[in-house]
């Protein structure tokens, strides 16, 4: 895109998903819930994270929407979109997997994405063709994906908890995962498992079911790390929630897997 500056963007990103993460950290321990649905939760700070995030978006790029999780917005066209606590069970819990994601797409595509994990110290941040970078105590360094042989690799998922129906087709592909890979790890933040997986920490990544706000800042870290990112059907509708990402033998097999 020509007139975007993606490394401005980029950065903009990263300081909003901070901006979310601060407001998660000096909240914790101290938030009320209610159910959205049966297994699904917002807490006063997911919309407090919400309206932090929107306000340096507003101030950053005033000429661009905002699609938050909570609050709705702009759904086609240039937006950025923000998942501003994933993983609200495991905050509401005391459990540190938690992550805030914001995402700049243009349509269907991902120009910039950024991930912070509050309870960590930790951030993620990709532009479309610059890389993917990871920054913690130890400062900013690349994000590559893993080189371990699918014999040898830690997969992450997730559970399709909030839609019943799609749990068979699910747990046929988990024991057929459990049965390739050395092992499965279930955190229960999607923005999470798929920033590690672009940092080389697990091998691969699969669920069914997930919001686009869940997936659209990781997939393009993976990306931008060397990864493949699809669909269940190997296809490029991953942002319709149901995604396979991985380095690219990992990612082959878990298509054949999820292909049955």
């Amino acid at each position: 895109m020509p007139d975007l500056d993606l490394d401005r963007l980029r950065d903009v990103a990263a300081a909003a998903a901070r901006e979310g993460g601060r407001v998660i950290r000096e909240a914790r321990g101290a938030a009320s819930a209610r159910a959205k649905g049966p297994g699904d939760w917002v807490t006063e700070v997911d919309l407090a994270s919400e309206r932090a995030i929107g306000a340096l978006l507003g101030r950053a790029t005033p000429e661009i929407p905002v699609h938050g999780e909570e609050t709705g917005g702009a759904a086609e066209g240039r937006r950025w979109l923000v998942d501003p606590l994933d993983g609200t069970t495991n905050f509401i819990h005391g459990f540190w997997a938690v992550g805030v994601s914001v995402a700049l797409l243009e349509g269907g595509e991902v120009l910039v994405g950024a991930i912070d994990a509050p309870l960590l110290g930790t951030t993620w941040h990709a532009a479309r063709g610059g890389g993917a970078l990871v920054e913690d105590a130890d400062g900013p360094r690349p994000c590559r994906v893993s080189d371990r042989s699918p014999d040898q690799a830690i997969v992450g998922t997730g559970f399709p908890f909030r839609r019943k129906g799609l749990l068979d087709r699910y747990l046929a592909v988990m024991v057929r995962a459990l049965g390739r890979f050395e092992d499965l790890r279930r955190p229960g933040a999607a923005s999470l498992d798929l920033a590690w997986v672009a940092a080389g920490v697990l091998d691969g990544f699969f669920e069914l079911g997930l919001g686009p706000w869940d997936v659209a800042a990781g997939a393009l870290l993976v990306r931008e790390a060397g990864g493949v990112v699809t669909d269940w059907d190997g296809g490029d509708g991953w942002l319709g929630g149901d995604i396979v990402a991985g380095p690219p033998e990992v990612h082959g097999a878990l298509l054949e897997l999820v292909r049955g």
